[in-house]
């Protein structure tokens, strides 16, 4: 009892460019839309009695997991199974009727959950006395506090304690006081073998309620760890992400002010550094990524070579190359005519820190020849912790240590006769 298991979960949401599109599906005239996933190929299980936390930015797809894992909504694609029965704090007090007293919304409340109303007799008394919201329990809900409707929403929910108990941040409206005392109640259901689901940015309840984190970004599952080193990752990201942003902002606010020389026969329309396939300015060290630079041609051109050099915070060359050397240079370019170069690492292999790229047009093995484009600092790009050791210096190289006897045992010498020597 207790138990989940979740098999390549996904979701996708119709997303129509034409509100016509929907009435022509209607009608049977093709296909007109596209699908938006917000959960994807999301697998794990979870065994009776483990606690498991949920960890992710605001859209990474925490909470349309967990509908789906409580049954309010359905998946797309996959399935899971759940073994026992479930109370989901979700939206606390959702399908509350505002006209209602509190008294007629527990016993409503109670039947969704599958309580008999004699359960619910006798469970009333401890539900109101949890809550603490006095005399208001006969009043409209309506003129409730949102304190109030949390308080007596977490004590119907958890009333009975369930195989599995799912919460999604529902707590985090609640006073200081009510949230100390519905995470103790947690906390003895998971001592006493509940299965816990637990969404929360607080990183401090994480370890200190789960043995096991999940951590989501857009959709996709990215690490099932022990809380600390999923929340050191999730840490990593979020920096990433901060500093992606400063750099774009940057950016935007200082175009034009790079070095930048040449005849124009040819011209850089724009230089990006792709990861996975989207464009970023902050990345993992050691991550594959893409340096692709578009070109324009401004005149027909029988030889174009793309060159590029990576220079940290200081101005020193790190890495650099260009096509006339790995032998993949242009030829017979025509006016007008719009191409990219992509410069592929399995492994960008850069060490933390600040670096920038400079991108040059030329033709021959070198930009003195004939330079038509020169982009000095044409790109800014961050680098942060990646899975590899810490080490000092601009490169992460792959590296293993073993240690080994000596194989052979020295004697030492008598000390007696080393002294003689020196006598």
């Amino acid at each position: 009892m207790g138990h989940l298991r979740v098999q390549k979960l996904g979701k996708a949401y119709k997303r129509y460019a034409h509100k016509a599109g929907r009435f022509a599906e209607w009608l049977g005239l093709g296909t007109h839309h596209e699908l938006n996933w917000v959960l994807r190929d999301v697998s794990f299980n979870v065994a009776p009695g483990e606690a498991v936390g949920i960890i992710g930015s605001n859209g990474a797809g925490k909470s349309t997991l967990l509908k789906i894992l409580s049954g309010t909504m359905r998946p797309t694609i996959g399935s899971y199974e759940a073994g026992g029965r479930i109370a989901a704090l979700l939206e606390l007090g959702i399908g509350f009727h505002p006209e209602f007293t509190g008294r007629q919304n527990v016993y409503m409340a109670g039947s969704i959950i599958g309580l008999s109303t004699s359960n619910v007799d006798s469970l009333f008394g401890a539900i109101v006395d949890f809550a603490e919201i006095g005399d208001y329990i006969d009043r409209p809900i309506r003129t409730y506090s949102s304190g109030m409707h949390v308080r007596l929403a977490f004590s119907v929910a958890t009333a009975v304690r369930p195989d599995i108990l799912i919460v999604d941040e529902a707590l985090s409206v609640g006073d200081t006081y009510f949230q100390h005392k519905s995470f103790d109640r947690i906390r003895r259901f998971r001592n006493e073998g509940t299965t816990l689901l637990f969404v929360s940015h607080n990183p401090a309840a994480i370890k200190t309620l789960c043995n096991r984190a999940l951590l989501l970004d857009r959709g996709v599952l990215l690490r099932d760890d022990a809380p600390d080193a999923v929340l050191d990752y999730y840490n990593a990201l979020i920096a990433k992400q901060r500093v992606e942003y400063e750099i774009r902002q940057s950016e935007s606010g200082a175009a034009g002010k790079a070095t930048r020389s040449g005849s124009a026969e040819a011209s850089i329309e724009s230089i990006d550094l792709l990861v996975d396939g989207h464009s970023v300015r902050a990345m993992r060290s050691g991550a594959p990524a893409v340096i692709r630079v578009a070109i324009e041609a401004h005149v027909p051109l029988a030889e174009l070579t793309v060159g590029i050099v990576i220079r940290d915070r200081l101005g020193n060359d790190v890495f650099g190359t260009n096509t006339f050397h790995l032998g993949a240079s242009r030829t017979d370019l025509r006016i007008g005519e719009r191409v990219h170069a992509e410069f592929e690492f399995p492994s960008l292999a850069l060490n933390v820190g600040s670096y920038s790229i400079t991108v040059a047009l030329h033709a021959g093995h070198a930009h003195t020849s004939a330079n038509f484009d020169w982009w000095d600092r044409a790109l800014v790009i961050q680098v942060v912790q990646g899975n590899a050791p810490t080490v000092i210096g601009v490169c992460v190289f792959p590296i293993t240590v073993t240690w080994s006897a000596s194989g052979t045992t020295r004697a030492l010498p008598d000390i007696a006769r080393v002294a003689q020597q020196f006598r």
